[in-house]
Parts: C-alpha cells; structure tokens; sequence
C-alpha cells in the first residue's frame, strides 16, 4: 500500500480501535492481538511473544542495513481529572481524543502506516524491521528489551514518542541508586558508637559537589540528586547505618557502567544501583537520518524524558507526532493532522536517506 492518503485513514481508524480497548501495561493481549491481525491483513508475516508483534519488509535482504521502527502500545491509567470517557475515541474539532492518543498511539499507528508503505517494495536500499511493544511506560523487562535478540541486527533505529516531530538526537539514562553508610551504634550520651549520618554526610557531600569531567554537547555534565534519606531509631541511640537514595541522570558523554564505577570509587557508603537498564543514548548529527530531518525544517533537541530508545545499543533517533506535554494528561489528544504530517515527514526522511 503506497497511498499515503489511505495510510493516513487506517492510521486513524486504527488508533481508534486501539483506544476503545484498555492497554495498560503488562495487560495488552487484547491491542497485540488487534495490531497482529491488521498485519496479516495486509500481507505481512507477523512475530509474536508475549505482548510484543514484530515483521520485515517482504523483501529483506540479510546483505542491507536493517532500519528499526518501534514504538508501544501500552497506556498508564487514567488520571482523576478526566471529564471525558478515556476510551471513547471522538474527533472533535481535529483532535482525536482517547487514552494513549498521544503518548503513542499517534506515534505508533503513523509508523505502522510508514511500514506498510515500504513493505512490498523491492529493491530498498535498507530493510525495515517494524516492533509494536509492550510495557514501556513501566519500563518493564517483557517489552522492547524481550524481543530484541529476536530482531537481529539493526543499524539504527525510529523511536515514536510525541516529540511535534522534531527530533531528540540524544535522550538521558537514568540509574537509581540505594546507598547504605555503616557505623557502630552507641548511646549518645557517652562516647560510644560510630554515627552512620556523618559518615553518609561525607558521601552526600561528593553527591552534591562532584564534576564528572566529560560534558555532554546536548545535556551538558551529567546530574546527580540525593532524594531520600533514612537514619536512626530513637533520639539516644547513634544509629548504626544510614540509607539514602540519589537519582543520576546520565548523559551520552558516558556508559551506565562507567558512571557508577566512578561514584564506587569516590564514597564510601555500599552502592546498589536499582538497575542499570535505562541507558543515555544519542545519534550523532552527521547521520543521514538526522540529516535528512533537519533538511525537511526539524529541529534537533536532547530529551530529558525516558523511553524504549534507553534499551537499545544501536543509534537511534527519538521522533513522533504529537506533543509530550499532553502525555498522562486528562482528556488526551493527538491532532488527526499531526498524524497525516508524522507519516509524511517518516517517509520523507526514510526515501532521502543514502
């Protein structure tokens, strides 16, 4: 299907569909199973685990690049403030409103669109490989990060989230940290015991003050917050520990891994990371996607807010109708227009890369 005008209507008549059927994460059988079935419709060989379809073009070619169109399916629940059934998918005055319009149904039925547009062409200069996920506004292990062996390699990839179809050349990391300071307990009206809150004051300190010396070009130096402590029992007792947790936001100046062995070197306290999943990611502006971006009049911009782009190792350039600042919003909506410009401007990019 190479109409972009009929693209454009199943776009829209699919996120309809998507939004009268609850999504939330971990529970989005019912949004794969639609998803799955228009795919086969249309002539597409469908993958399927757990809650996640995936497909190529019907011509890949094992000896080309493989170019990866992902977005999710998946919704948080909605907010008290709604005033309108989050499932009733209503256009009114061009905006389609409904629970996951924008964050990113929008974004995710605009790139099932652009797949069908390249799918039974022959002779592509890249392969498309297109993944529907799950679980991405938990950041959950059963999303884009399950299937990823399955997809083979890539060589770079299209993450659709509401950005007004600019492009985010660079997106943070985040590690949360669980940080435990040791030391003697005592009583505290004799010189008894070692208190844990001077020595965790120590490592809080560096927390505060350090300077890791690589700077990001988008984000500048990578932040560092201490956001909760806990110490002590009782006013006469030196308690023995004390527990605190610091938010890192990392930058593409650096890997998850080298930051935290950074912070090991320089305190004292245990380091636990919660996870180190959520990685920085960039794609550097010479790529000719970003390129053939900013010819069509984008603007490139590094984004504070996590998504699926932290779980891939490949370049990837975050891009997608819509606007972020109505994501988990109450009465969410995309513009039908942002959805007609999204597929445009996706195939536009992907037809003036070399």
């Amino acid at each position: 299907m190479t109409d972009t005008n009929n693209l454009f209507q199943l776009a829209v008549t699919l996120l309809q569909q998507l939004i009268s059927i609850p999504s939330f994460s971990k529970e989005e059988d019912r949004t794969a199973d639609l998803i799955d079935q228009l795919l086969q419709q249309h002539g597409v060989t469908t993958h399927r685990k757990l809650n996640n379809i995936w497909a190529w073009n019907r011509y890949f070619d094992p000896a080309k690049p493989t170019i990866l169109l992902n977005s999710h399916h998946d919704t948080v629940k909605p907010n008290s403030g709604y005033t309108r059934d989050p499932y009733d998918a209503k256009i009114e005055d061009g905006k389609l409103f409904g629970l996951g319009s924008n964050d990113a149904g929008g974004c995710l039925v605009s790139l099932i669109a652009v797949f069908l547009y390249f799918h039974d062409r022959e002779n592509l200069k890249y392969n498309f490989c297109l993944a529907t996920t799950a679980e991405e506004e938990i950041s959950g292990v059963n999303g884009l990060e399950l299937i990823i062996p399955e997809l083979g390699k890539l060589d770079f990839g299209i993450v659709g989230e509401p950005t007004l179809m600019q492009l985010a050349i660079a997106e943070r990391g985040l590690m949360v940290l669980d940080c435990t300071a040791h030391g003697r307990a005592g009583h505290a009206a004799r010189e008894e015991g070692e208190n844990a809150i001077y020595k965790a004051l120590t490592d809080i300190e560096w927390f505060r003050s350090f300077k890791f010396p690589n700077e990001s070009e988008v984000f500048g130096p990578i932040k560092m917050s201490v956001t909760i402590i806990n110490a002590g029992s009782q006013h006469n007792v030196v308690p023995a520990s004390c527990v605190f947790t610091v938010d890192v936001r990392v930058t593409d100046a650096y890997r998850n891994e080298e930051v935290l062995e950074i912070i090991r070197q320089h305190v004292s306290c245990d380091v636990v990371p919660r996870s180190i999943r959520l990685k920085p990611s960039s794609i550097p502006k010479e790529h000719p996607i970003v390129q053939a971006g900013i010819a069509l009049g984008r603007t490139t911009y590094g984004s504070p807010t996590t998504s699926d782009q932290s779980l891939l190792d490949i370049p990837s350039i975050k891009v997608g109708p819509g606007d972020s600042a109505r994501s988990h919003t109450a009465d969410e909506f995309v513009y039908v227009e942002e959805i007609r410009e999204g597929i445009e401007l996706y195939i536009k990019m992907l037809e003036s890369i070399n």
